[in-house]
């Protein structure tokens, strides 16, 4: 898909009076680029070449939503808040303006605190939270004799602070004309005093405890040679959120599209599924797509059934059905369909199916060693029976609900399936049900396709050999995904 129409320039205005300028690109799960501090230029942005490759590509699959902060570009120019809180209501003003209810959010460099605060705060509505060459404290990217120098320059010399910032976000690489342009850019997007107001104020920013409370999965991006901020800052955001991953890019460009830009937007598409699984509901393969598939198979269902009857079967199974939801959600699946005790997910990339599967299994493990203990069904074995005084669901009642362990099993498989009116069919999608199928509860079986698309992906798995299949007369080399942690 190819955009070249520039947006249409909207406005939202903020709990505090302030119109803030915004445009949309594409269709698809919205993906929310909270602008630069403290300049952004939606308009001029779009008419730079490498801005509007770079946009088109984060566009595809998706509804990428971009705006000007206070004080530069588009938005009102007159104004003095640049408080944290002052760009949280930037941020809100668009997302209500737009109705979104759950979107991805990126924040690069100042403003990735202000993305960090967000999703902190509103855990629900952020589905991935992506930082770029981002830091918690504002202060922390001054520290540096070069950006105290940087500082120094841009509270006495507009014009010499300008072009060392152009310098500095080409990576000292770019051509003269690239520079002038860049230069102009900033120029056109913010005065000198907005910038030094807003520069001010983020200097003063600290998102230190709000780290742990960040829930959703994030990806923390930098590039190895960028001078500033640099790289351990990075580091150190990705260490204090839990479950963050971090991606470190070759490259000196402190700007995501100049550089290396495909290497950017293939760790963004990987992470958030290609644009496709975060929309609920709408899997909208197309005939030929290479597409993992997923299919998860709680054990011991019906005997569940048989024990605690219907109803408060069905309490267990929305537990099952919570965590498997939650793991989808994090890393890009989209749910297929469900068949009561079992799922069936598919994924765009093979990476992204296989953290899921892990994560899933970890949280039924998480979850089995928090109940109480009990003495496990044997198979083969009898359960107790109750005495002929006790009712039925008065023996039934002795198994709590809430004492009852959940095991999963989980296929994989990956191929070309056919996609018809939000399904899947094919021998791709049958071949990953028959692995599941055989797998033991808590076991992760994929099969070799799998394992090969994910090679150098620091995953561990052991050989089990050709698997005879049912319905297939050709056996299927399988591995087991090893998920349990290292003691």
């Amino acid at each position: 898909m190819v955009i070249h129409m520039e947006p249409r320039i909207q406005y939202a205005q903020t709990a505090d009076g302030v119109s803030i300028a915004f445009g949309t690109l594409g269709e698809g799960a919205p993906f929310v680029h909270i602008p630069g501090v403290p300049w952004s230029h939606i308009q001029l942005e779009w008419q730079y070449h490498r801005g509007r490759v770079w946009f088109e590509g984060l566009a595809r699959g998706r509804m990428l939503v971009r705006y000007d902060g206070r004080g530069s570009g588009l938005s009102d120019r007159e104004v003095s808040d640049y408080s944290l809180e002052a760009w949280l209501l930037d941020l809100e003003a668009v997302v209500e303006r737009l109705g979104l209810e759950r979107f991805a959010l990126w924040g690069s460099g100042l403003a990735g605190p202000t993305a960090i605060a967000y999703a902190a705060r509103y855990p629900e509505r952020v589905s991935h939270l992506l930082l770029w060459c981002s830091y918690v404290r504002g202060s922390d990217f001054w520290r540096s004799p070069r950006n105290q120098a940087f500082r120094a320059i841009r509270e006495t010399d507009w014009d010499l602070f300008v072009e060392a910032m152009a310098e500095l976000g080409l990576g000292r690489r770019g051509s003269d004309e690239e520079a002038r342009t860049i230069a102009a850019f900033i120029r056109e997007s913010v005065t000198w005093e907005a910038a030094n107001a807003a520069m001010r104020a983020a200097e003063g920013v600290d998102v230190t405890e709000l780290l742990p409370q960040v829930r959703s999965p994030t990806l923390v991006l930098h590039r190895r040679q960028v001078p500033a901020p640099e790289v351990g800052l990075s580091r150190e955001v990705a260490s204090r959120i839990p479950d963050a991953r971090l991606a470190l890019l070759e490259g000196s460009s402190v700007i995501p599209f100049l550089g290396d830009a495909e290497a950017v937007l293939a760790a963004i598409n990987e992470f958030l599924g290609e644009g496709e699984a975060a929309a609920v509901g709408a899997e909208t393969s197309a005939a030929g797509a290479v597409r993992t598939v997923l299919f998860t198979d709680m054990e011991g269902s019906t005997a569940l059934t048989q024990r605690l009857g219907d109803a408060r079967a069905r309490e267990v199974l929305r537990e099952h059905e919570r965590i498997v939801r939650e793991a989808l959600r994090a890393h890009g699946g989209a749910e297929v369909k469900t068949m009561g005790d079992g799922f069936m997910a598919s994924f765009s990339s093979p990476t992204g199916a296989l953290e899921c599967a892990v994560a899933m299994q970890r949280a039924f493990a998480v979850r089995n060693a928090s109940l109480p203990a009990h003495p496990e069904p044997v198979e083969g074995r009898a359960e107790p029976q109750p005495s002929a005084h006790a009712s039925t669901s008065s023996a039934r009642a002795d198994r709590s609900v809430d004492a009852e362990p959940i095991r999963v099993r989980i296929g994989i498989n990956a191929g070309e399936p056919v996609a018809e009116e939000d399904d899947l069919f094919g021998v791709a999608v049958i071949r990953a049900a028959r692995i599941a199928a055989i797998a033991q509860g808590g076991e992760i079986l994929v099969a070799n396709v799998v394992r090969e698309l994910a090679e150098g992906k620091d995953f561990l798995f052991a050989d089990k050999g050709d698997v005879a299949l049912r319905g297939f007369d050709d056996p299927v080399r399988l591995f087991e995904l090893r998920w349990r942690r290292e003691r």
